[in-house]
């Protein structure tokens, strides 16, 4: 699915594919065992995909969201909000390096290895850095602390956070948090390519441990449709609203989209291909998606994809670049 705008118009909006093609994987021979043609289902434009990581865009929007209201600060320590997470405020934690991925915090825990949810948020509370602040690493963990750290100054669920400010102001009708029926397949999830036994995935959270979170996460669990998050990039793109629905001050879409970036990528080749260069940000997602905005030209690029059906493999970026440097030629005139 390839959604791609500029300014208030949507030059293109395709869906190829199928949203369900396999009952299963076979291992011994390493293939997808593929449905009957009658029983698969084709993607359409209003499919909805998990979008994995991308949920962690809408996470620091809603950040953003509780700074304008005065209820979080940029640079105030976790502790301050979290003290119950130890390690955290024991190391000086502060709510920029959460979303800069500059805490320090390892790429991610196990989670979904855990007994319940006292143990996982024993594990979360006692997690130290084991890196220097200040450098970065790529962790969810970051946005899971984000998303205790919002739940705990507006006594509100995350879920109900993203809906209520992001979602249903901008009119996404089709953004939320899982189940999802009608979603497009993702993995035959098992060990041992995968970190859990849960078969074919359809319409549940790909991620495990946004799984074992129950399916809200800071980090994954959205599903939505090109034609949402186009709206999505429109209202960033437009200084924080769209139509009468205004989610974020100019200043505050100025933190996320300029150096170094809060929540967003910028300037990334790998996935933008020729679009990055001129302050362009975004994002990918495991299960096969990514969303780049890019305010020199106000264009942006959605792609939507289940490259984990029916088995994650090795990451392909390159039909990302070659998509965003298309685009960035189609705007250039070349």
């Amino acid at each position: 699915m390839v959604v791609a705008g500029r300014g208030p118009v949507i030059a293109l909006e395709e869906a190829a594919g199928w949203a369900v093609r396999y009952a299963s994987y076979d291992p011994v021979t390493d293939t997808g065992v593929e449905l009957p043609p009658g029983a698969r289902v084709p993607t359409t434009v209003g499919t909805p995909f998990d979008l994995a990581s991308l949920t962690k865009l809408c996470t620091a929007v809603a950040v953003l969201q509780q700074l304008e209201r005065g209820t979080l600060g940029i640079d105030a320590r976790v502790g301050a909000y979290l003290p119950d997470f130890r390690a955290a405020a024991e190391h000086g934690i502060t709510v920029r390096e959460l979303l800069t991925h500059t805490s320090g915090l390892r790429p991610e825990l196990p989670l979904y290895d855990c007994a319940d949810d006292g143990e996982r948020l024993a594990r979360l509370r006692a997690e130290s850095p084991i890196g220097a602040p200040g450098t970065y690493t790529y962790s969810d963990l970051n946005p899971l602390l984000l998303q205790h750290l919002l739940e705990r100054v507006t006594g509100r669920t995350l879920d109900v956070l993203v809906r209520d400010g992001i979602t249903r102001p901008l009119g996404m009708t089709a953004t939320r948090f899982g189940p999802c029926p009608g979603a497009a397949a993702t993995e035959d999830q098992r060990r041992p390519w995968a970190k859990a036994d849960r078969g074919m995935l359809r319409g549940e959270v790909h991620d495990e441990n946004a799984w074992a979170l129950g399916g809200v996460a800071g980090h994954a669990g959205l599903f939505s449709t090109g034609r949402d998050l186009a709206v999505f990039c429109r209202a960033l793109l437009t200084g924080g609203s769209y139509g009468p629905a205004r989610v974020l001050g100019p200043d505050s879409v100025e933190l996320l989209l300029t150096p170094p970036g809060l929540g967003f990528a910028l300037d990334q080749p790998w996935f933008m291909g020729e679009l990055a260069g001129r302050g362009a940000a975004g994002h990918t997602g495991f299960t096969g998606t990514s969303l780049v905005l890019d305010r020199a030209t106000d264009t942006f690029l959605v792609l939507l994809a289940n490259t984990v059906h029916p088995r994650r493999r090795p990451p392909d970026n390159s039909p990302r670049a070659a998509a965003g440097t298309r685009m960035a030629r189609a705007v250039r005139g070349s």
